[in-house]
């Protein structure tokens, strides 16, 4: 979808422009502050002026063709006033007016789909309902609907938002800048998805910021963050619906559909998209990536302070949030002890104390010999820098940096403040335009600067940028395959499984027990019973033939006890495995967005640790490696005290191919669970010991 003539329009009228407070009035205050005055056009039949501009009674008398009308009118005048755009040429509109989806009635419903409708029928790009509209900063093109502190905002943060009164929170904050700002509304025609691949397609737009309550189109979705994803652009995400009330608040503010919070978060790993917790968080982890000029090429952090209490602090919250700060070279060490006084000892994090502070010169050969260490991607300077200036060392500082980046070598650098007071913003301002952001104090400065970290570790080429949607609705009836059918599908797919048959009376049974080799595990074979542990219906090391006689009959006896009502096929004999670490592989298909795959501790670990690591199919074995070396008991697998190393690369292997089994079968395949998988010493491989597999009818 093309939304040019939405976000960058030729011309513009303002449909119920008015001096009056409220959307049509402020809209006009805005146009006045901030717009190309010569691209828009005040429309109000009860006008001939608005502050001192001139007035039209109706669209038809303006002189020249219409992109787009913003409407600040009534929620009833909304599809009369469409219809007559239309007829001049209108290709796009902007509507404030609330009373659809948003109000949770039915309707509320049928109005916006009516609204929808129309929009087809007129060929018409529609923002809205319920938003506040745009301010596009590149083409000064205003169709904004509140009124904020008038200030330059131009810059390269492309924003898009579901919330209105977010996006004017992000415009009030005095160091934001930005290429758009959108308030998106109800994304009944245009969606969030359509003006996410607008701003990844604009050159104008540095980094992204989204506040989002859900997605309609996932597979639009998913293409655009590759498309950004490969063109190296970050997108940061502030996604609500984490909990189960935040779940039903975004379904009633927007009509939106909140997916599982599980697969947003493996579909943003999967595309290299920033998640962030919070809006503090959202606004500053765009601010830097807005302000650094480039991205640093390692993740080696130094941190240099005036101060050993900031020195140590930034220590802690460094290691908290996963912050690599490298050990200075021996070149680098001498070439601070000769700029540093005898009393300071250089190391990273480094106290520099406050001596150099005052002298530009000394303060500039400081950042300059740590910045020249080959470890080092970015320095982050420990200052808080205070409204009211009365220490006059920043004033050195400043010049220090500059000088820095006026020779040509500086590495980025970021500013972390020690306290959240209000920021001087003649030094703010300074500092940006040298490409140093001004950070939060650690607890959100150090989370921001490990979304940095993320970011540069992040290598497109190392995943599949891809989703595997499914093309049609899930059935609603269900089957569960019996564990004799899931392992066979499984052995389809070069999963290795115990073998095993299932045995229809005591003489079978005998038989395939010395088929497989004693010892044995026996199972009622039932699609109909799930747990069969919880009905007395697995049996494990039975080594003789006796033994083999007596638990068929037992087994069928605690079947008709416990599950009258299951058909059973017999029972499973399978060969008995050796124990291993137990590990879960699994698949969930998400309605919205496809399967995906689930990898942690198994057995009973999985429901006590509840230690995953999920990314949507389709993926590779080296994705799956990351997902093993992301768990917390990865350390497990690696030989920890003394053990013996375990068949990561095995494991790999096998969650690779549970990923290509769920994307051939997305259409059908519901739910997966390999539960234990036992992964073995370092080149003995895995095997899956139990499967469970429910599949659509």
């Amino acid at each position: 979808m093309n939304i040019t003539k939405l976000l960058a329009p030729r011309a513009v009228a303002i449909i119920g422009a008015s001096e009056k407070e409220g959307f049509g009035g402020d809209t006009c205050r805005n146009v006045i502050s901030y717009a190309d005055k010569e691209k828009v056009y005040f429309v109000n039949p009860k006008r001939s002026t608005v502050f001192g501009n001139k007035c039209y009674p109706s669209l038809a008398e303006i002189p020249t063709e219409i992109d787009l009308v913003v409407l600040c009118t009534p929620q009833k005048t909304i599809e009369p006033l469409l219809r007559e755009a239309a007829v001049t040429g209108v290709k796009a509109a902007v509507v404030y007016a609330s009373g659809y989806s948003e109000t949770g009635t039915e309707e509320g419903r049928r109005a916006e789909e009516d609204l929808k409708q129309l929009c087809k029928e007129l060929d018409i790009l529609l923002m809205g309902p319920n938003c506040a509209g745009f301010m596009n900063y590149v083409d000064e093109v205003t169709a904004f609907a509140f009124i904020s502190q008038e200030r330059d905002r131009k810059g390269s943060v492309g924003l898009v938002s579901q919330s209105g009164q977010l996006c004017l929170s992000f415009m009030d904050h005095p160091a934001m800048r930005f290429s758009y700002a959108i308030s998106a509304g109800n994304c009944s025609v245009v969606s969030m998805e359509d003006y996410l691949h607008y701003l990844v397609d604009d050159d104008q737009t540095k980094v992204i910021g989204i506040y989002l309550e859900g997605v309609t189109q996932p597979d639009k979705f998913s293409q655009a963050l590759k498309k950004a994803a490969e063109k190296r652009k970050s997108v940061v995400v502030l996604k609500t619906g984490r909990s189960e009330k935040g779940k039903l608040v975004a379904a009633s503010h927007t009509g939106s559909l909140a997916g599982a919070d599980a697969m947003y978060d493996g579909i943003f790993r999967k595309f290299g998209v920033i998640r962030v917790n919070d809006a503090e968080e959202l606004l500053a982890t765009t601010q830097l990536f807005a302000t650094l000029p480039y991205i640093p090429e390692k993740t080696g952090f130094a941190s240099i302070n005036l101060s050993g209490g900031e020195t140590g602090i930034c220590a802690d919250m460094g290691e908290l949030h996963g912050i690599d700060y490298p050990d200075f070279q021996e070149d680098t060490l001498a070439r601070l002890r000769k700029l540093l006084p005898s009393y300071a000892n250089p190391a990273n994090p480094l106290d520099t104390t406050a001596t150099i502070s005052y002298d530009a010169d000394i303060y500039a050969q400081v950042l300059q010999a740590v910045m020249d260490d080959p470890g080092i991607g970015l320095v982050v300077i420990g200052y808080t820098l205070l409204h009211e200036i009365a220490d006059p060392c920043i004033h050195y500082m400043a010049k220090g940096i500059e000088q820095v980046v006026e020779n040509g070598n500086a590495k980025p650098m970021v500013m972390l403040p020690f306290f959240e007071n209000t920021r001087n913003p003649e030094y703010e301002i300074k500092l940006a335009k040298a490409g140093v952001p001004v950070l939060p104090p650690p607890a959100y400065g150090f989370a921001v600067l490990n979304h940095l970290k993320s970011f540069i570790e992040y290598k497109p080429e190392n995943h599949t940028l891809e989703l595997a949607i499914p093309k049609s609705e899930q059935a609603t009836q269900r089957r569960t395959l019996s564990e004799y059918e899931s392992c066979k599908v499984l052995a389809d797919y070069n999963i290795p499984t115990p073998k095993g048959y299932i045995a229809k009376d005591q003489g079978e049974a005998v038989k395939i027990a010395r088929e497989v080799g004693f010892p044995v595990v026996m199972k009622i074979a039932s699609a109909d019973i799930a747990h069969k542990s919880d009905i007395g219906g697995v049996a494990l090391g039975l080594r003789d033939e006796a033994e083999v006689r007596t638990t068929f009959d037992r087994l069928l006896e605690n079947g008709k006890k416990h599950a009258p009502e299951a058909e059973v096929d017999g029972v499973f004999v399978q060969q008995m495995l050796s124990p291993g670490l137990e590990v879960i592989i699994g698949v969930n298909n998400d309605p919205q967005f496809g399967p995906a795959v689930l990898v942690g501790l198994g057995g009973v670990f999985v429901e006590i640790f509840k230690d995953t690591a999920l990314l949507p199919a389709p993926l590779t074995k080296p994705e799956a490696l990351q997902m093993i070396q992301s768990l917390k008991g990865f350390p497990l697998f690696t030989g920890y005290r003394g053990a013996k190393e375990l068949d990561i690369d095995a494991l790999a292997e096998i969650i690779a191919q549970v990923s290509l089994l769920a994307q051939d079968h997305k259409e059908s395949l519901v739910e997966l669970d390999i539960n234990p998988v036992f992964v073995y010493e370092k080149g003995q491989g895995v095997c899956a010991a139990d499967g469970l597999i429910v599949m659509n009818n």
